[in-house]
């Protein structure tokens, strides 16, 4: 249904592209090869080790639409057009994220940054948050694939690099995504269980209202999914592993019925929860606001399930 099935798995060739240095941690400029001759360009974003006795924990922050890819969750606020992403949606919660004491990798997802289709590209300021969901669904389509499979492929495989890197400790793993990143750490989760706990940021509401209704990106599309199953049963498939839903009260994504149609939702994945006695570990922050990352809940739900307690004024750059 995906298409994973027809991913080619192959060796991931990391290579070193660029360090840079910044306040508080160190980025890494990094590529992966995901199935053969399909690079994934990702930032690695390391904090100080003089300011963070551990740094070994692992956190993969997934973009969504906006972002200029792995730009504006890394906080490339030197681009004009990422600056103004970041102020309006709370983008750059790699850095948050880097600052707060955790070893974070900020990568470009099929069709967006470095990634983006050849056709795609434009000159224009604006044009670097765009992407190719729509060129790239086309084309994959009829070859029994989707771009939601080939996101959650790479992510992975992004895991299998996490692995094979001597500081970090892959055991205590997290996800978080704002959007179309909120896809990519839900579909994760659900689908590899090396992933310990999600935080899911604007995405998580019922298909009908939001997706159908109201016309969606083409990467939220798998064949004949809605018919079988609804988001609540993707995040069923977490279970009984921790998971945060960030939603706005004004987040328009939530479809004409608002938050009603998110808390149904939520409803669904914890009746999977409460099979297992877990249901304390489905966490629902609703925050007023639209659609951008919150985080307000994040340190502390991570610090709680990854082990580790960052420094006591993690939220104090938000």
């Amino acid at each position: 249904m995906t298409g994973m099935s027809r991913m080619e798995h192959c060796a991931l060739h990391p290579q070193l592209l660029e360090t840079r240095q910044f306040a508080g941690y160190t980025r890494e400029k990094i590529i992966i090869q995901t199935e053969p001759d399909v690079w994934m360009p990702c930032f690695v974003l390391i904090p100080d080790p003089m300011l963070h006795e551990t740094a070994s924990i692992p956190v993969i922050a997934a973009h969504g639409h906006a972002s200029g890819g792995k730009s504006a969750v890394a906080g490339c606020a030197e681009i004009p057009a990422v600056q103004r992403a970041i102020a309006q949606y709370n983008y750059d919660y790699g850095v948050q994220l880097v600052r707060a004491g955790y070893l974070v990798f900020c990568p470009d997802a099929r069709g967006f940054g470095e990634r983006r289709e050849a056709g795609s590209q434009q000159d224009t300021d604006d044009y670097v948050l765009s992407g190719s969901c729509v060129e790239l669904n086309q084309m994959a389509l009829p070859l029994g694939q989707t771009v939601t499979g080939m996101w959650t492929w790479d992510l992975s495989r992004l895991i299998d690099y996490v692995e094979t890197r001597d500081d970090c400790d892959a055991t205590r793993l997290g996800c978080v995504g704002l959007s179309g990143g909120g896809l990519q750490t839900l579909w994760l989760a659900a689908m590899d269980d090396r992933v310990q706990c999600a935080v899911i940021s604007g995405y998580f509401y019922g298909c009908k209202d939001s997706l159908l209704d109201e016309f969606n990106c083409s990467c939220n599309y798998v064949p004949h999914l809605w018919r079988a199953v609804d988001m609540g049963d993707l995040g069923a498939l977490i279970a009984p592993r921790p998971v945060l839903i960030e939603s706005g009260t004004n987040d328009n994504l939530n479809g004409a019925r608002g938050l009603l149609n998110v808390t149904e939702q939520v409803e669904i994945a914890r009746t999977a929860y409460r099979l297992f006695g877990q249901e304390n570990r489905v966490y629902h922050h609703i925050f007023t606001g639209a659609h951008r990352w919150d985080g307000e809940k994040t340190y502390d739900f991570l610090a709680h399930w990854l082990g580790y307690a960052g420094p006591a004024d993690a939220n104090s750059h938000q």
